[in-house]
């Protein structure tokens, strides 16, 4: 288990910027984070997201706003493995509503928070990826962005290489695929395609 940290982050993304203050401890993460995006409307973002131990999500809280409307979704996973949502919206998105059906991903451990290279760390920590090892593969609540919908995604983590300072460890996910660069923490440093870190 990596010791106590607590970081200040900035992603830089191809269409926008996220900033994250984020504290691993003891198997947890906490996090609260802000993100501007303009694909496919431009958009602000604010998160909370939490987790319990060997980082399974506890709950995550996203609100985001454009002009003329705005969203908002809670996303809790029980201790029995159950998930909850509760959502609100307000005036018109031209995307579905946000929220979906917590039964499709029943016994998912993560949350994926779309166009946050945040999320990868649960994953990646819990399952010692940083070190090598087998590849894993998992389902996650994806939470699509800026819309909330939520929908289960079926992904898979590949351990590739590893120095003193990082790590690579490969996503792939319905054809979808990217080698992630990690920090020794397990912070995303460079998610091609996706974000990479600024400081």
């Amino acid at each position: 288990m990596i010791a106590d940290v607590h970081h200040s982050l900035v992603w830089l993304k191809d269409a926008g910027a996220e900033l994250v203050e984020v504290k691993l401890a003891r198997g947890r993460l906490s996090a609260t984070g802000s993100a501007i995006g303009a694909d496919p409307v431009p958009y602000r973002l604010e998160y909370i997201l939490t987790t319990g131990d060997f980082y399974v999500t506890s709950s995550l809280r996203v609100h985001t706003s454009g002009h003329g409307w705005r969203r908002s979704l809670e996303l809790h996973r029980d201790g029995d493995g159950s998930w909850r949502i509760v959502t609100d919206q307000e005036g018109h998105l031209d995307a579905p509503p946000p929220g979906g059906d917590p039964a499709l991903w029943q016994g998912a451990l993560d949350c994926d928070l779309g166009l946050c290279p945040l999320t990868n760390t649960m994953p990646v920590l819990r399952h010692g990826l940083l070190d090598k090892g087998d590849p894993v593969d998992l389902v996650m609540a994806w939470v699509s962005v800026p819309d909330l919908t939520v929908t289960p995604s079926a992904q898979r983590y590949s351990p590739l290489s590893r120095t003193d300072e990082s790590s690579v460890v490969r996503f792939e996910s319905d054809g979808f695929c990217a080698d992630i660069l990690f920090d020794r923490d397990g912070l995303v440093l460079d998610y091609p395609s996706i974000a990479r870190r600024a400081c």
